[in-house]
Protein backbone atom coordinates (compact mmCIF):
# COMPACT_ATOMS: atom_id res chain seq x y z
CA UNK A 1 0.00 0.00 0.00
CA UNK A 2 1.34 3.44 -0.89
CA UNK A 3 1.89 6.29 1.52
CA UNK A 4 1.44 9.96 0.63
CA UNK A 5 2.50 13.14 2.42
CA UNK A 6 2.08 16.81 1.56
CA UNK A 7 3.27 19.92 3.35
CA UNK A 8 2.98 23.69 3.08
CA UNK A 9 4.91 25.78 5.60
CA UNK A 10 6.80 29.00 6.13
CA UNK A 11 10.03 26.98 6.28
CA UNK A 12 11.75 24.22 4.34
CA UNK A 13 9.44 21.17 4.26
CA UNK A 14 12.01 18.51 3.34
CA UNK A 15 12.36 17.22 6.91
CA UNK A 16 8.56 17.15 7.34
CA UNK A 17 8.14 15.11 4.15
CA UNK A 18 10.94 12.67 4.93
CA UNK A 19 9.73 12.15 8.51
CA UNK A 20 6.25 11.46 7.13
CA UNK A 21 7.64 8.87 4.72
CA UNK A 22 9.65 7.21 7.49
CA UNK A 23 6.48 6.88 9.56
CA UNK A 24 4.74 5.20 6.62
CA UNK A 25 7.50 2.65 5.91
CA UNK A 26 5.70 -0.10 7.85
CA UNK A 27 3.07 -0.23 5.09
CA UNK A 28 5.56 -1.74 2.63
CA UNK A 29 6.81 -0.14 -0.57
CA UNK A 30 9.28 -0.53 -3.43
CA UNK A 31 10.22 3.08 -4.20
CA UNK A 32 9.97 6.60 -2.81
CA UNK A 33 10.06 10.14 -4.08
CA UNK A 34 9.63 13.79 -3.24
CA UNK A 35 8.69 16.92 -5.22
CA UNK A 36 9.48 20.41 -3.98
CA UNK A 37 8.54 23.84 -5.18
CA UNK A 38 11.88 25.60 -4.96
CA UNK A 39 12.20 29.26 -3.92
CA UNK A 40 12.88 30.15 -7.59
CA UNK A 41 9.46 28.75 -8.60
CA UNK A 42 10.76 25.57 -10.25
CA UNK A 43 9.40 22.13 -9.38
CA UNK A 44 12.15 19.68 -8.52
CA UNK A 45 11.81 15.95 -8.04
CA UNK A 46 13.93 13.14 -6.65
CA UNK A 47 12.79 9.51 -6.94
CA UNK A 48 14.51 6.30 -5.96
CA UNK A 49 13.74 2.59 -5.99
CA UNK A 50 14.40 0.84 -2.72
CA UNK A 51 14.24 2.19 0.80
CA UNK A 52 13.34 5.68 2.00
CA UNK A 53 16.95 5.94 3.20
CA UNK A 54 18.07 5.87 -0.46
CA UNK A 55 15.89 8.93 -1.05
CA UNK A 56 17.27 10.59 2.09
CA UNK A 57 20.83 9.95 0.86
CA UNK A 58 20.04 11.34 -2.59
CA UNK A 59 18.52 14.49 -1.09
CA UNK A 60 21.50 14.99 1.22
CA UNK A 61 23.74 15.15 -1.87
CA UNK A 62 21.96 18.30 -3.05
CA UNK A 63 20.47 21.43 -1.58
CA UNK A 64 16.81 20.46 -1.35
CA UNK A 65 14.71 23.49 -0.47
CA UNK A 66 11.04 24.26 -0.70
CA UNK A 67 8.18 25.51 1.46
CA UNK A 68 5.65 23.39 -0.47
CA UNK A 69 6.15 19.72 -1.26
CA UNK A 70 4.68 16.26 -1.66
CA UNK A 71 6.19 12.83 -1.07
CA UNK A 72 5.30 9.20 -1.67
CA UNK A 73 6.18 5.61 -0.97
CA UNK A 74 4.99 3.33 -3.77
CA UNK A 75 3.81 -0.26 -3.88
CA UNK A 76 3.63 -1.01 -7.62
CA UNK A 77 0.20 -1.78 -9.06
CA UNK A 78 0.59 -0.39 -12.60
CA UNK A 79 4.06 -0.49 -14.15
CA UNK A 80 7.25 -2.04 -12.86
CA UNK A 81 9.54 -0.96 -10.05
CA UNK A 82 11.54 1.80 -11.76
CA UNK A 83 12.44 5.41 -11.00
CA UNK A 84 10.28 6.46 -13.96
CA UNK A 85 7.26 4.81 -12.34
CA UNK A 86 8.01 6.14 -8.84
CA UNK A 87 5.99 9.13 -7.70
CA UNK A 88 5.68 12.13 -7.80
CA UNK A 89 4.56 12.46 -11.41
CA UNK A 90 4.66 15.76 -13.27
CA UNK A 91 2.72 17.35 -16.10
CA UNK A 92 4.54 20.06 -18.06
CA UNK A 93 6.75 20.82 -15.03
CA UNK A 94 3.71 22.60 -13.58
CA UNK A 95 1.63 19.94 -11.83
CA UNK A 96 3.01 17.36 -9.38
CA UNK A 97 0.94 14.43 -8.10
CA UNK A 98 1.26 11.60 -5.60
CA UNK A 99 -1.47 8.99 -5.40
CA UNK A 100 -2.54 5.87 -3.54
CA UNK A 101 -5.12 3.58 -5.08
CA UNK A 102 -6.19 2.66 -8.58
CA UNK A 103 -7.66 4.73 -11.39
CA UNK A 104 -9.56 1.93 -13.13
CA UNK A 105 -10.19 3.87 -16.35
CA UNK A 106 -6.64 5.15 -16.72
CA UNK A 107 -6.12 3.49 -20.12
CA UNK A 108 -8.99 5.39 -21.76
CA UNK A 109 -7.91 8.62 -20.05
CA UNK A 110 -4.36 8.03 -21.26
CA UNK A 111 -5.58 7.62 -24.85
CA UNK A 112 -7.62 10.84 -24.63
CA UNK A 113 -4.71 12.79 -23.16
CA UNK A 114 -2.24 11.40 -25.70
CA UNK A 115 -4.55 12.56 -28.50
CA UNK A 116 -4.40 16.05 -26.94
CA UNK A 117 -0.60 16.04 -27.11
CA UNK A 118 0.39 14.90 -23.62
CA UNK A 119 3.47 12.70 -23.39
CA UNK A 120 3.62 9.91 -20.83
CA UNK A 121 6.95 9.01 -19.23
CA UNK A 122 5.71 6.19 -16.99
CA UNK A 123 3.51 3.11 -17.10
CA UNK A 124 1.41 4.23 -14.12
CA UNK A 125 -2.20 5.24 -13.71
CA UNK A 126 -1.05 8.17 -11.56
CA UNK A 127 0.41 10.12 -14.45
CA UNK A 128 -3.10 10.40 -15.91
CA UNK A 129 -4.09 12.40 -12.81
CA UNK A 130 -1.32 14.95 -13.41
CA UNK A 131 -2.17 15.40 -17.08
CA UNK A 132 -5.94 15.52 -16.45
CA UNK A 133 -5.53 18.28 -13.86
CA UNK A 134 -3.20 20.16 -16.21
CA UNK A 135 -5.78 19.87 -18.99
CA UNK A 136 -8.56 21.13 -16.70
CA UNK A 137 -6.41 24.14 -15.77
CA UNK A 138 -6.98 25.34 -19.34
CA UNK A 139 -10.57 26.08 -18.24
CA UNK A 140 -9.87 27.71 -14.86
CA UNK A 141 -7.21 29.56 -12.87
CA UNK A 142 -8.05 27.56 -9.74
CA UNK A 143 -6.19 24.37 -8.85
CA UNK A 144 -9.10 23.37 -6.62
CA UNK A 145 -11.61 23.78 -9.47
CA UNK A 146 -9.33 21.85 -11.84
CA UNK A 147 -9.04 18.98 -9.35
CA UNK A 148 -12.80 18.98 -8.75
CA UNK A 149 -13.41 18.72 -12.52
CA UNK A 150 -10.73 16.05 -12.87
CA UNK A 151 -11.95 13.69 -10.16
CA UNK A 152 -15.34 13.49 -11.88
CA UNK A 153 -13.51 11.65 -14.67
CA UNK A 154 -11.75 9.08 -12.45
CA UNK A 155 -13.22 5.65 -11.69
CA UNK A 156 -11.73 3.77 -8.77
CA UNK A 157 -10.68 4.12 -5.16
CA UNK A 158 -7.85 6.55 -4.45
CA UNK A 159 -6.34 9.31 -2.39
CA UNK A 160 -4.16 11.97 -4.01
CA UNK A 161 -2.23 15.13 -3.21
CA UNK A 162 -1.62 17.64 -6.00
CA UNK A 163 0.46 20.80 -6.24
CA UNK A 164 0.78 23.51 -8.88
CA UNK A 165 3.98 25.52 -9.23
CA UNK A 166 1.92 28.61 -10.15
CA UNK A 167 0.03 28.40 -6.83
CA UNK A 168 2.82 27.88 -4.30
CA UNK A 169 0.88 28.36 -1.08
CA UNK A 170 -1.27 25.23 -1.28
CA UNK A 171 -1.69 21.58 -2.02
CA UNK A 172 -5.06 20.11 -2.95
CA UNK A 173 -6.13 16.69 -1.72
CA UNK A 174 -8.87 14.45 -3.06
CA UNK A 175 -10.11 10.99 -2.25
CA UNK A 176 -12.71 8.49 -3.32
CA UNK A 177 -13.31 5.40 -1.21
CA UNK A 178 -9.83 5.58 0.27
CA UNK A 179 -8.78 6.99 3.66
CA UNK A 180 -6.93 10.30 3.81
CA UNK A 181 -5.72 12.06 6.96
CA UNK A 182 -4.90 15.77 7.08
CA UNK A 183 -2.85 17.31 9.89
CA UNK A 184 -2.47 20.99 10.69
CA UNK A 185 0.16 22.58 12.86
Amino acid sequence: MCGIVGAVAERNVVEILLEGLKRLEYRGYDSAGVALLQPNGILSRVRRTGKVQELVDALSDQEALGSTGIAHTRWATHGGVTEANAHPHFSDDRIAVVHNGIIENYQSLREQLTSKGYTFTSDTDTETIAHTVNEELKNTDSLLAAVQASVKQFHGAYGTVIMDRTDPSKVVVARSGSPLVIGLG
